[in-house]
Order: C-alpha cells, then sequence, then structure tokens
C-alpha cells in the first residue's frame, strides 16, 4: 500500500478554548496551500483509492480540497483514529482496515501524526519519545509518500510547502521564451 501522510494546511492561531479549537477553520493560506498541492498531485498523476481525516475541521477542509481537486469521488472518511488525541495503536488499526488499498491519504495533526509517521519508518518495541524512533518534521501541509506492508515502513519522498509553492509556481509559468522587445 501506498500511504500518504498529510499534515494539515494552515488554520491561523490556534484557539483557548479547546471545543472552539476543534471548529477552527482553514485560513485563506491554508486553502491556497491545499489547491497548489492538488495541483502538485494532478502534475505527477496521483490517484488516491482511499482518503481518511480527522474529525475536526481544518484537517476535513484540508482533506477534501485534496480530494476533490485530484478527482476523488466518494466522501472522505472521518476516524478518530486521526485525532490529536488519537494513540498509535488506534492508527495501527485503521491502517489494518485499509490493507485492501492501493493509495490511501491520511489527513491529521500535530504532535501525533509526525509521530506516527516516525514510528512507521523506525519502529520501536514501545511506541514513546525513545532515540530509536526516527524524527521527521512535518510542517503544516507537508505530505509524506510511504511504501506500507507489514514491518517497517520506507519512506519514498516528503514535499514541504515551500517545494509545493515552487513547483507550483514554476508549472504555472508560460512556456515560451521571454524575448526582448527593441
Amino acid at each position: 500500500m501506498n500511504l500518504y501522510i498529510l499534515r494539515h494546511a494552515s488554520a491561523g492561531t490556534r484557539r483557548v478554548n479547546p471545543l472552539l479549537d476543534t471548529r477552527r477553520p482553514l485560513d485563506k493560506d491554508g486553502k491556497k496551500h491545499s489547491l497548489y498541492l492538488a495541483h502538485v498531485l494532478n502534475a505527477m498523476q496521483l490517484n488516491f483509492d482511499l482518503v481518511i481525516s480527522s474529525p475536526l475541521k481544518r484537517s476535513l477542509q484540508t482533506a477534501q480540497l485534496v480530494a476533490t481537486e485530484t478527482g476523488y469521488e466518494q466522501n472522505v472518511l472521518i476516524s478518530h483514529a486521526l485525532s490529536p488525541t488519537a494513540t498509535f495503536a488506534q492508527f495501527q488499526r485503521l491502517l489494518r482496515e485499509c490493507e485492501g488499498h492501493e493509495n490511501v491519504l491520511v489527513v491529521g495533526h500535530n504532535p501525533n501524526i509526525t509521530a506516527f509517521l516516525g514510528y512507521l519508518i523506525a519502529p520501536a518495541a514501545t511506541p514513546s519519545d525513545s532515540p530509536d524512533n526516527a524524527r521527521v518534521r512535518l510542517r503544516k501541509g507537508s505530505l509524506a509518500r510511504l511504501s506500507y506492508q507489514r514491518g517497517p515502513a520506507t519512506l519514498q519522498w516528503l514535499l514541504d510547502p515551500r517545494v509545493v509553492r515552487s513547483l507550483y509556481t514554476t508549472s504555472m509559468k508560460s512556456s515560451r521564451r521571454k524575448i526582448s522587445r527593441k
């Protein structure tokens, strides 16, 4: 299975009230970045068989924008295994349920989605903050592709938001050469 792990895009500043924070939507930059990412994924000819999101609004919006723009026609599934309070055991259970799919996109939050990525790449005896686990930095809007079977996953590539922006802007430039007009 090709597992794509996406951290939700920018959603502004965190709210003090946890209930209000769960309903925090993407900001203008987050929506724009999600569309840029979808454009880059389309250029790479990537399609998803299954898209799963955390129940929080900012994550669901990111998943829906990317899924819709890449041609995913089914509903985005919601899983509490991707919420900020989820455990690695819940995430593993979710992955076992997805085994029949080839390309799966999961959208979640820091710090657990980054920790889950590290546990998949370099599993330890127990998922804890030990030096045995791989440490990967996922900025808001970062996408990682893993080749995942049973056992340790292999990190294929990681798209940072700055790389996505660069790829988007270079793909949108005209292919015609600029000539001077004298």
